[in-house]
């Protein structure tokens, strides 16, 4: 990991097309600015995170809800009904 020192308004450069700039300096918190080309996903690992349990968790969900779909479906007769 590369560490650097950085004051407000001071830019890091990554490859040629991202650039990383320090907006803001507060007393807990500093805020990033990130200048990328759209078609480049930027998203806090967070909200990855997050998205990541979702979809694990509703692959599961539609795992259940298919067994449950199943359990409560009625059984086809394999007679014909009696016409009477």
């Amino acid at each position: 990991m590369l560490m650097m020192a950085r004051r407000e308004g001071e830019t890091i450069l990554i490859g040629d097309d991202i650039e990383v700039v320090i907006a803001h300096i507060g007393r807990s918190r500093v805020k990033v600015g990130i200048r990328a080309p759209r078609e480049l996903a930027v998203i806090a690992r967070e909200v990855k995170l997050v998205r990541e349990e979702n979809q694990a968790a509703s692959a599961r969900s539609e795992a259940a809800l298919s067994r449950l779909i199943t359990h409560f479906r009625p059984a086809a007769s394999s007679s014909p009904r009696s016409g009477r």
